[in-house]
């Protein structure tokens, strides 16, 4: 095992794309796929008595037994850095909720979605006041670091004081002290962590955005994206994805919402 995992060290470091296309084989032969991950993105991923757990996880394990990789050795990394460790060669894969977006895609290689998320605000549970993006105007506004959910913030709420803060749980808490206004979070994660931590906040309005998301590796990668295509596709046909969602999600059938998308 010692030296499979020397042998991934050694071919990861600065492989990035140059052998990108033989990351099924390498992956295979090392046992090993380098998974990055936040570690503190619940219910996605996150660190539950110091092990790695959530929706993320458990998709992450059920593919590996697909693809035929004895193990997964998960990497705590950040969106922010999430292209570049692909890049770099620093993990293989990113499988963390991570958003396909057109200028991703022109970095790293996208699979077929896996999951489908939504963007909420969320506000002080006394808050009256607050009810969509209109009444941001001009507010403290809270999001994570490197996400679609400050994209948009950026884009869709002019004047707004934006707050950035390195994961969902800090601008929630934020909210709930009353030192953030809002706070732009996925509406199946922020209700996660409201009830986890106690905190007295709620969603409002609308979702403002749907997002879909799929695992990326580096650019080029055919065969990887193949099985991982295929393994996905499998998961979903066979009921292992929903089980997995319904555990993870309030009961929610991931499936199901994969099913209304263009291509589902």
């Amino acid at each position: 095992m010692t030296a499979a995992l020397m042998g991934t060290l050694v071919t990861g470091c600065g492989s990035g794309q140059a052998d990108s296309a033989d990351l099924l084989e390498r992956v295979k032969a090392a046992g090993v796929l380098r998974v990055a991950q936040t570690q503190a993105n619940p219910p996605w991923n996150f660190l539950d008595g110091g092990k790695p757990a959530g929706y993320d996880v458990d998709v992450t394990n059920e593919l590996i037994k697909r693809l035929g990789i004895a193990k997964a050795e998960f990497v705590a990394s950040n969106f922010q850095s999430f292209i570049a460790g692909v890049q770099a060669g620093r993990f293989d894969a990113v499988i963390a909720g991570q958003t396909i977006t057109a200028e991703r895609a022109k970095q790293v290689d996208f699979s077929r979605p896996y999951q489908v998320n939504g963007i909420s605000i969320f506000v002080a549970s006394a808050n009256m006041t607050i009810t969509g993006v209109s009444d941001l105007k001009g507010k403290k506004v809270a999001v994570t670091a490197g996400t679609t959910q400050a994209a948009f913030a950026k884009k869709s709420i002019p004047g707004a004081d934006l707050k950035t803060y390195e994961n969902a749980t800090l601008g929630l808490t934020e909210v709930a002290g009353g030192r953030a206004d809002a706070v732009l979070v996925s509406r199946f994660q922020g209700a996660f962590l409201a009830e986890k931590n106690d905190l007295p906040v709620k969603p409002t309005g609308e979702l403002l955005e749907s997002e879909v998301n799929g695992i990326s590796f580096a650019k080029g990668a055919t065969s990887f994206k193949q099985a991982v295509d295929k393994a996905l596709a499998d998961m979903i046909a066979d009921g292992s994805l929903a089980a997995i969602s319904r555990k993870w999600l309030g009961g929610l059938d991931m499936t199901k919402e994969l099913a209304k998308l263009p291509n589902g």
